[in-house]
């Protein structure tokens, strides 16, 4: 099976690749340093030729508000549409646990664009939505520093290990299309600043975290819905404190 990871050579998407080269797939890792632009569309109709699977894990290069949405919005329109040119058989899509939920969020504003134009299209699809990263939770700490102090909201997060997220989205591109929405979380749930206090113990950082009901997550008030899975999730395998421990050990 020819299988392309769009994004491939990032966090996610070089561990795809890597995990279905290892299973036998030919699997082609394009990105922008690889010479395939979802934005120009250079490279995008050679990378597709005779593709069965394509795997999105792109991301935006700019979190500016204006600048991720239309990032989002072109790289998925020129994606799709050369995806049908090439008789491509299942759209394989990672988006985000609670985009629809939280409408001031500017990034999930973008990521629900992207869900609702691979709904649009013809192409068979699974979408994929992950809760938050435990590789990312120090920029999630770092986002409610105002120079003295941490402001975290105490609403329960649920964060999984980039390299489970990776496993799903391999078991996804190889399977049949779903033509839905498929979610997937860690195996804990944690508030927000309950888990900032675990990271920033285990890195001797002695900065004050506070609990703020009011803290804003990237532009949004959280409730205890806000950034977890539904009950019928997938869950990762990995724990919050093994993946801190090996996190640890390797700094």
């Amino acid at each position: 099976m020819k299988i392309v990871v769009i994004g491939g050579s990032g966090l996610i998407g070089s561990n795809i690749v890597n995990r279905l080269r290892l299973y036998g797939h030919e699997t082609v890792a394009a990105s922008p340093s690889m010479g395939v632009n979802t934005i120009t569309g250079e490279g995008l109709a050679e990378a597709l030729a005779g593709a069965e699977v394509v795997v999105d894990v792109a991301n935006s290069p700019s979190f500016e508000d204006r600048a991720v949405l239309e990032f989002f919005q072109t790289s998925g329109r020129n994606l799709l549409a050369a995806e049908a040119e090439a008789g491509v058989e299942h759209h394989v899509a990672l988006s985000i646990v609670g985009a629809d939920r939280l409408p001031e969020n500017a990034y999930f504003r973008a990521k629900v664009v992207q869900e609702n134009l691979i709904k649009a299209s013809k192409i068979p699809y699974t979408i994929l939505r992950a809760t938050q990263f435990y590789e990312f939770i120090e920029g999630i700490i770092n986002s409610g520093d105002d120079g003295s102090t941490i402001r975290l909201s105490p609403a329960l997060i649920q964060p999984i290990s980039a390299d489970d997220v990776s496993a799903v989205l391999c078991d996804l591109a190889v399977g049949a299309p779903v033509n839905g929405i498929v979610e997937v979380g860690g195996p804990d749930r944690f508030p927000l600043d309950v888990l900032a206090g675990k990271f920033l113990a285990a890195r001797n950082d002695k900065r004050q975290i506070i609990a703020d009901v009011h803290a804003r997550y990237f532009g949004s008030e959280l409730d205890d819905r806000s950034l977890v899975t539904s009950d019928e999730a997938r869950i990762g395998p990995t724990r919050f404190h093994n993946w801190l421990s090996r996190s640890s050990a390797q700094r």
